[in-house]
């Protein structure tokens, strides 16, 4: 037995021999070049690819009507001769440093990116910029072992045939830079406003180390982790132009970041329609299609915006605060953005936006940005938060709409390892209170204390869940209770929609179909979604923020005409403000922003149409009721249909029932409300008979009196119904306390 098993392990090693093998390994190889000659004798190199012939992309309206067309390539050629030296020698720097040596191809490179389509893992970098100038001129973006066997024989055809400084040319003439820029002229235009042969060394870097993201880089709308890779891809390429000898150490060091421009809009983009499209292009690109794809054209894209009811959002806008606005000589009026999201709870449509005063006058989007704090409309979060986990007071009481909490002022929070005691509103103590009547007057004490009793960290999850995107200003601490995060009108719309819609998660999505020839648009995720908190936790939020519309700060949005549900919020400085409300049927978040945009800064709203402070009472929730009011045609008699959480009693202190709709009594009469502040206008009457838009209101006068709601205040008073106060308990401060780093950037 043992002398068979070596006879036949000899007989093994016989045959697998050294010299076979390598006779096999040659083979192949031979095979392999033989079989590249002959793809390489076959495949031609093409004309330029329809990149180079551009369609128009058509923008629709949900009942079909055309919104408007794009796709006009903006894009203008320029010789090498028109680009400085050191601005050539970034892209080679950024992209290919063996570009003036090598034969067009990274072999190594490309293998690794044919290895990784075979395994599925998307885009990969390691190609040349000859391999590039392919993509861009002759091939398209697609992902293919064929498409990239391509790109490889006709690299090197191109490379035998072309001059190096051609195919740079070609290179940065073809590339996509972002902000609908073909081209180094277009984007040199778009992004510095000068022409290509006016660009910096800076400048230059930036722009080529662009190419790798534009979306992402794009420093006007990247994230703070965008702009973070953007500014260590410039030191990359001005670190490698060192390297290479084409920038001298001391130049280096002199290099400073230049900030590009702000986009401006297309011609065609005025008005609302800017906001819109780019809205729907943002969109399209979230669902994985390329923003390069979108603009090679013959996209038809049908959006789920309701013209009515658009054309209605424009007009209540335009009456309940630009009729009111002189932006030509009042430094505060000039300062003022409105933005606003409306979207069908039961669909996830949206169906009306409001971007700004027009998209060729304010290219940033009011609607979608997120650089401003969205305050107390985040206070119901921490309620629906502390409902979901059966959360308890620190006496052991289960949280509900009747559960009693102490409304004093700078009361410091008990059982938090960070110390927060915030300022109520003109830094009133309302004594013993219930949940509801601290959700009427957005009470600062309560809900800092109930976000620990919650626990922050479970907060966060339960806003995420609802809609809310996480951020640099999203930290876990008690001061979060006061919405010192950002987001904006967008997001907060999936939020109220998902607790209108009974806690299915709501997400708000305006394009309602994109079809094209040679692609098809497939959604990833269906825009309503599964339970993400449960129907009792989120109808009993929403019973609370009916108390807040009937009787507390959000009574300029009642009315008998619809039932409602909503929250105001005013921000540190009063910065911002706010109304989220919903009626059964439509869900809308309309905001206000304070933006010195010259400067850059975000700027207080105090003094907005000649009144005290623009609270989220004030100007939001009238627009809000304006719209609402003649988005569902008059009225409607549909109702919240809800299943509200019971609480327990309090094992001390006053009870107080909750209830669907609460009633007048859970209002302190003895306490005045938003509405006997001279400051806000008189309600106005609205009934389905007069849905018209006629001034509701007469204009603002007198001196406010500081009313302890919500939204109240004095003139000149810097603390929002979020800000008030540090721990250390200065008054007027107007800072939440334990948040000085939790503020999101200024613009």
């Amino acid at each position: 037995m043992g002398r068979g098993a070596k006879t036949e392990g000899a007989g093994i090693r016989r045959f697998f021999t050294w010299k076979r093998l390598l006779g096999t390994f040659f083979g192949l190889c031979l095979l392999t070049m033989g079989a590249f000659y002959i793809v390489y004798l076959l495949v031609p190199v093409p004309s330029a690819n329809a990149q180079a012939t551009m369609q128009s992309n058509v923008y629709q309206y949900s009942n079909g009507k055309i919104l408007a067309r794009t796709g006009e390539v903006n894009r203008e050629i320029v010789g090498l001769d028109k680009i400085p030296d050191e601005v050539e020698k970034a892209f080679v720097a950024a992209e290919n440093k063996t570009f003036y040596q090598d034969s067009g191809v990274d072999f190594v490179g490309t293998a690794r990116g044919l290895l990784n389509t075979l395994q599925g893992k998307g885009k990969q970098g390691g190609s040349t910029i000859t391999q590039q100038y392919v993509k861009n001129y002759y091939l398209d973006q697609d992902q293919t072992v064929s498409r990239k066997l391509k790109e490889l024989v006709i690299s090197l055809k191109v490379d035998q045939r072309m001059d190096k400084d051609d195919i740079l040319a070609g290179y940065m003439n073809t590339s996509y830079y972002g902000r609908g820029a073909y081209g180094i002229q277009a984007a040199a235009q778009a992004y510095y406003g000068v022409d290509a042969e006016k660009l910096t060394v800076s400048e230059g870097a930036y722009l080529a180390a662009l190419l790798q993201a534009p979306n992402q880089y794009d420093w006007a709308i990247a994230s703070a982790t965008g702009r973070k890779l953007a500014t260590e891809r410039w030191n990359y390429v001005l670190d490698n132009m060192v390297e290479e000898g084409w920038l001298g150490r001391s130049a280096r060091a002199e290099q400073k970041f230049q900030v590009p421009q702000k986009p401006k809009a297309a011609p065609g983009m005025e008005g609302q329609t800017g906001y819109l499209v780019a809205a729907a292009k943002q969109e399209l690109v979230d669902q994985g299609i390329s923003e390069k794809d979108i603009d090679a054209g013959g996209w038809t894209i049908t959006l789920n915006i309701d013209e009515k009811r658009q054309k209605e959002l424009v007009e209540a806008v335009d009456d309940q605060l630009e009729s009111r606005l002189d932006r030509e000589d009042d430094a505060v009026d000039a300062t003022v953005q409105a933005g606003a999201t409306s979207v069908d709870p039961r669909t996830g449509k949206v169906v009306a936006l409001y971007g700004g005063v027009g998209a060729t006058e304010h290219w940033m989007s009011n609607a979608t940005r997120r650089d401003y704090q969205p305050a107390s409309t985040f206070k119901p979060l921490v309620f629906a938060s502390a409902l979901e986990n059966g959360a308890e007071t620190q006496d052991g009481d289960e949280i509900g709409l009747g559960t009693i909490y102490d409304g004093t002022s700078r009361r410091p929070v008990e059982g938090s390892d960070t110390p927060f005691a915030p300022q109520n509103e003109d830094d009133r103590s309302y004594g013993p209170v219930t949940v509801q009547e601290a959700m009427n007057k957005s009470i600062n004490s309560v809900f800092a204390q109930m976000i620990v009793d919650a626990e922050p960290a479970e907060v966060k999850k339960t806003a995420l869940a609802l809609g809310m995107k996480d951020g640099d200003g999203f930290v876990e601490q008690p001061a979060m209770s006061l919405g010192t995060m950002g987001a904006s009108t967008w997001d907060m719309a999936g939020v109220y929609a998902t607790l209108d819609n009974h806690g299915k998660k709501v997400t708000p999505t305006i394009v309602k179909s994109a079809e094209h020839k040679d692609r098809t648009f497939q959604r990833a995720e269906p825009p309503v979604g599964g339970q993400v908190i449960s129907r009792e936790s989120a109808d009993t939020v929403t019973a609370a923020l009916t108390g807040v519309v009937r009787n507390g700060s959000g009574h300029e949005a009642s009315t008998s005409a619809y039932q409602a549900a909503g929250k105001t919020g005013t921000s540190e400085n009063n910065k911002s403000a706010w109304f989220a409300g919903y009626t059964p049927e439509l869900t809308t978040v309309v905001a206000l922003f304070g933006e010195d945009a010259d400067k850059g800064r975000q700027v207080t709203l105090t003094g907005t149409a000649g009144s005290g402070r623009a609270n989220g009472g004030g100007f939001p929730a009238r627009i809000w009721a304006d719209y609402t009011l003649a988005a569902l045609d008059g009225g409607s008699d549909a109702r919240f249909d809800l299943d509200v959480a019971e609480t327990a009693p309090p094992r001390s202190g006053p009870t107080s029932s909750p209830s669907e709709e609460p009633t007048e009594s859970e209002s302190p009469s003895e306490e005045p409300t938003e509405s006997e502040s001279p400051t806000e206008e008189p309600t106005p009457t609205r009934t389905p008979s007069t849905p018209t838009r006629t001034p509701t209101v007469p204009t603002p006068t007198g001196t406010p009196t500081g009313d302890p709601t919500d939204d109240g205040g004095t003139a000149g008073t810097t603390g929002g119904d979020d800000g008030g106060g540090d721990p250390t308990g200065d008054p007027g401060d107007g800072d939440p306390g334990g948040a000085g780093d939790m503020k999101p950037p200024q613009p």
